[in-house]
């Protein structure tokens, strides 16, 4: 009989233990757990895209209200701590930036001759006139097809076959800088915009002498065939290489499957 209601008042005990552990959780650890769900905080973002290599300034940046809660633990929420910086990635509308994104100082211009491993060469050839760089258009990581005109004692203009699918490593200004590197900063009104001379582009030894003698004696232009992703532009560098290589006769554009289509050039 004494076991008994030593049970009971047990089984009281625990009972009032549940209740009060409930009340806790109820009115206490879940309303916490509530409000940090929904908390806000203010943190700044991409306004407008921002180029790997440019100086990111205020007018690039907007302040915008979030939820706290599983923002990432490298986010850099103040603009303060994000203007004046470098951005080592292409930053687009709308992006957070995160501190693996920025760098203190300007990037080494010139690390694409870096990835150079003997197979190919970088080569400079001279942008003669404004039209004939695409009007200033043309970016690191294009595809073009290079054409000569006034080429020779007959001044042909035609389109190497060696020369229609070719990676451009850079754009390059007549002060020596590349076209990432030049007027970081927005321009003013009164501030004259560099216009490219040169593009360096990536090339095989045999296209290197060709190149060299269009350069001599007549005239290049550069027609924008692709600019995306690089494994689409790869496709195009893969065509070309195997045309330099005898391993194909004729110059087709690749699609974006890994089938050929397109016809033959002229």
């Amino acid at each position: 009989m004494l076991n008994i209601k030593k049970l009971l008042k047990n089984r009281t005990l625990i009972g009032a233990l549940c209740v009060a552990l409930s009340l806790i959780i109820c009115f206490g650890l879940t309303p916490l757990f509530n409000s940090s769900m929904t908390a806000q905080t203010e943190i700044a973002r991409i306004k407008s895209d921002v180029k790997k290599g440019e100086v990111i300034s205020a007018d690039k940046l907007e302040t915008i209200t979030v939820g706290s809660h599983n923002l990432p633990v490298n986010l850099i929420e103040k603009k303060e701590e994000i203007i004046g910086k470098y951005a080592l990635a292409d930053l687009q509308k709308g992006d957070y930036v995160l501190s693996t994104k920025l760098s203190n100082t300007a990037l080494a211009e010139f690390e694409y001759l870096s990835t150079l491993d003997g197979t190919k060469q970088a080569m400079s050839v001279t942008i003669k006139n404004f039209a004939a760089g695409l009007s200033g258009k043309l970016e690191a990581g294009d595809i073009v097809t290079l054409i000569a005109s006034d080429y020779g004692d007959r001044r042909e203009t035609y389109i190497p076959p060696e020369l229609k699918y070719i990676y451009v490593l850079a754009v390059t200004a007549g002060s020596g800088n590349d076209k990432e590197y030049v007027n970081a900063a927005p321009n003013s009104d009164n501030e004259e915009r560099e216009l490219p001379s040169t593009i360096t582009v990536l090339v095989q030894s045999s296209q290197a002498e060709l190149l060299a003698d269009l350069e001599a004696k007549g005239r290049i232009h550069a027609a924008l065939v692709y600019r995306g992703e690089k494994a689409q532009a790869n496709k195009f560098l893969d065509v070309q290489d195997k045309y330099i290589e005898g391993k194909q006769q004729d110059i087709t554009a690749p699609t974006t499957s890994n089938e050929i289509q397109g016809g033959n050039d002229e």
